[in-house]
């Protein structure tokens, strides 16, 4: 295949050849390898995936085993669409697909990730902009791309982890910046490239790079742009994308079911009233998004659907769907509470390998690709049963008063360690931690080469360097290093050294 060549080039070498230190003949594989060896890599280890498994004694997901199972998922859907003839053609003539790629994209997507789940990804995101006036605020996506590309040190030049561009582009889950005119001015915009609900002129409510790497980003892309529309993702992408909603969908469902917060009554409860009044639901005109009757949430759920994705849509696949995890989440597991017997263990293993092949087996390619999906996506009767899942995650658990009164606590430490950092920079640079230097210097560097017209008229580039460095800090760090690490600044502890950071 004549794409071969340039997609496994990397950044620093045009010929795709490995360098001293790769185990791997291959240059996928040697990707592949280079992120699980990263430091960023391990450190997900210590990050929270949507609660901290502090207390409960159970072993509960974090970023790290979210992104083993996603790297699992990825390369058994590859795995399965290239046993195809039809679908392996069809892969080829869109760019190819290769199975390290698509694990290694799996490995690598929640590099960037920060402590404490998608609450430190808006606080940050918040204060990068209110604090710092930093046009491109924080995403975790970019995050991740800013890691492979500059933070990292593990690349030849010690910027980056020197990726071939195949990877790199596996990486873009939204391919684009936040101010990309594109996205914004297309008719029907992709998922993501709208801006967020209640925040207009913000930008793209998702984006896979900052300003800062947006030329990396097209020279990832560029092998890629004779068969893969502007503002789509990749093959590779795409897959790693399906997986990492699959994973979600399935295996944050089991934590709460082991922990107990999912209960039987409340979910079966909502499901079935929609179910039984699904007619007169439809016939009201409006539903309120705080009208608390039972399956009134999932109504809302089935009018956003239609309204945002009204290319796949389908009531009857949304009833089966409904139907369908009532069945299988609501009475088979939720119905017996998690006890952590023998039996309990094997339900929960049961429920998740049951529905992660039958997703598995529902993943299609496309060609005639729709905006708000990807070449290679879930079919609509596994697309709809996605969504019913999410909502359950969402409705029982993201909306619970006493996980929103532990992120506010969070929100509040993530902001402390913000302002003491940053003071920290202003006061006594000389001083502070190497790393945060570092990060200061290298961002002083961009800022300094990247065009004014990407910039604020009124920008102050050492405040938006100090911003971007304190964020990429921060971004850097577990749970208990950031807790830690603000502890020590505020002066609440007396011990020098100890085990959750060094400076």
């Amino acid at each position: 295949m004549e794409e071969v060549q340039p997609r496994a080039a990397r950044r620093s070498d045009r010929t795709g050849h490995t360098v001293p230190g790769d185990l791997a003949a291959s240059p996928f594989r040697a990707d592949r390898d280079r992120i699980s060896a990263s430091a960023f890599f391990a450190r997900l280890g210590g990050v929270t995936q949507v609660v901290s498994p502090s207390g409960s004694g159970l072993l509960l997901h974090n970023r790290l085993t979210h992104s083993l199972k996603v790297a699992q998922v990825a390369r058994a859907i590859a795995e399965r669409l290239l046993a195809d003839p039809v679908t392996r053609a069809e892969l080829d003539e869109l760019g190819g697909c290769d199975l390290d790629v698509v694990e290694a994209a799996g490995l690598g997507h929640d590099l960037g990730h920060p402590p404490f789940g998608h609450l430190g990804e808006s606080v940050l995101d918040r204060l990068a902009r209110e604090r710092f006036a930093l046009p491109d605020g924080f995403e975790g996506n970019a995050q991740t791309y800013r890691v492979v590309t500059r933070i990292d040190v593990r690349g030849v030049e010690g910027k980056g982890l020197d990726l071939t561009a195949a990877v790199r582009s596996a990486l873009l889950k939204y391919p684009w910046t936040r101010n990309s005119p594109v996205p914004r001015q297309a008719a029907e915009l992709p998922r993501g490239a709208s801006e967020p609900a209640g925040a207009p002129g913000t930008g793209a409510a998702k984006f896979s790079a900052y300003s800062t790497e947006l030329d990396d980003l097209l020279d990832a892309r560029l092998p890629f742009e004779k068969v893969v529309p502007d503002w789509q993702q990749t093959v590779e992408a795409s897959i790693m994308d399906t997986a990492d909603d699959i994973a979600y969908a399935i295996h944050d469902l089991e934590d709460f079911h082991r922990v107990g917060i999912l209960q039987f009554t409340s979910v079966h409860h909502e499901l079935q009233e929609w179910l039984g009044h699904s007619v007169e639901f439809a016939a009201e005109e409006h539903v309120a998004s705080g009208d608390s009757r039972p399956g009134a949430s999932l109504e809302l759920l089935r009018r956003r659907l239609h309204a945002k994705d009204g290319w796949i849509a389908d009531d009857e696949a949304f009833n089966d769907a409904v139907k369908k995890v009532r069945t299988e989440l609501a009475v088979d597991l939720l119905e017996v509470p998690f006890d952590r017997s023998q039996q309990a263990e094997q339900a929960v293993a049961r429920f998740s390998a049951d529905w992660t092949r039958r997703l598995v087996e529902g993943i299609r390619v496309d060609r005639a690709v729709q905006p708000r999906s990807g070449h290679v996506a879930l079919a609509p009767e596994q697309w709809h049963e996605v969504q019913v899942l999410k909502f359950v995650h969402r409705h029982f658990v993201l909306q619970r008063p006493d996980l929103a009164l532990h992120q506010r606590g969070q929100d509040r430490l993530i902001s402390n360690l913000v302002e003491a950092l940053d003071e920290w920079l202003i006061d006594e640079v000389e001083v502070a931690p190497h790393r945060l230097r570092d990060l200061f210097g290298l961002a002083r560097e961009e800022f300094d080469e990247l065009p004014r017209e990407m910039l604020p008229a009124d920008a102050d580039l050492t405040t938006l360097a100090r911003g971007r460095a304190v964020i990429d800090f921060i971004a850097s760090l577990t749970d208990d290093q950031a807790a830690a690490l603000l502890e020590a600044l505020s002066g609440r502890t007396t011990q020098l050294w100890n085990d959750t950071f060094v400076l």
